[in-house]
């Protein structure tokens, strides 16, 4: 019997607008009712997320940063949070600078309206702008809180491979490490984090808490971040649209894409509404 549905936001439960459609909305709030712990998990911050599933009725707990920070969506109250080792944070900023490349650094600074600090006189885009919970630093070297969640670089897959091989093999136990290739906006996507950030880490340690097993978990996702949820939990549900790896390591795959509600369809038919 299942108790609780992890569920990825971008590519998964929103369509390609960054919208939840009819369907998925109404299955989530019917699951909810039913008494279905549903939590989001994604790679986006917690106020972005909160935002895009505002729709949803009722309780759900959002793991954002990709595992790095978990809050209830209904107070924002603070569940478990992870933060990557200043030092560690000092050598990835170095190695990135080493190669011209420029990240933006997510923190956790919620509740003071900041979740990403970045860099003065660089565009990007609605990235940052559409919220304005950003603040520019002069240095990522000298910041003066150490909350450091995620450290994103966005750009070329030529460009970031070799960063991202660099960093697995060098450094292999100080950082959780993937790259992100299923995208819209850009091409391809490195996040670094604590090496215990993880979404599947993550929401094993939020079950422990209501004494739900991995098997009782249905997780459903698109990308390299979400490999490990689907391949541990008791029924890994990978996206049509996902990519190959994501596939290859699901139980089912969704007959219908993110923009045809496939979440929600997937869901009917496991659990019989």
């Amino acid at each position: 019997m299942y108790k609780l549905i992890a569920i990825d936001l971008d590519g998964t439960l929103l369509d390609d607008n960054k919208n939840i459609t009819k369907e998925n909305l109404e299955t989530i709030n019917k699951l909810i009712k039913e008494g279905y712990e549903v939590v989001i998990t994604t790679g986006r911050r917690y106020w972005s997320a909160k935002e895009l599933t505002k729709e949803i009725e009722g309780h759900i707990t959002i793991i954002a940063n990709n595992g790095n920070i978990v809050r209830n969506s209904l107070n924002d109250e603070v569940i478990i949070a992870k933060y990557l080792n200043f030092q560690d944070y000092k050598l990835i900023i170095e190695e990135g600078m080493k190669r011209g490349l420029h990240p933006v650094v997510h923190i956790d600074d919620y509740e003071k309206g900041v979740d990403i600090l970045v860099e003065p006189n660089r565009d990007y885009g609605d990235y940052i702008k559409k919220a304005n919970r950003f603040r520019e630093v002069k240095s990522y070297l000298e910041i003066d809180n150490h909350n450091i969640l995620v450290i994103v670089y966005a750009d070329t897959k030529a460009n970031l491979y070799p960063f991202y091989e660099f960093i697995k093999q060098k450094y292999p136990n100080n950082y959780n490490i993937h790259m992100m290739e299923n995208l819209q906006l850009v091409e391809s996507m490195v996040e670094i984090m604590n090496p215990l950030g993880s979404k599947w880490i993550t929401l094993m340690e939020y079950a422990d808490t209501l004494n739900i097993k991995a098997e009782e978990i249905i997780a459903i996702g698109d990308d390299n971040n979400d490999i490990e949820m689907i391949q541990n939990s008791g029924l890994g549900i990978a996206m049509k649209n996902g990519i190959e790896k994501v596939k290859s390591v699901a139980k089912i795959i969704t007959k219908n894409d993110n923009n045809n509600s496939g979440v929600a369809f997937a869901l009917k038919r496991v659990l019989n509404i």
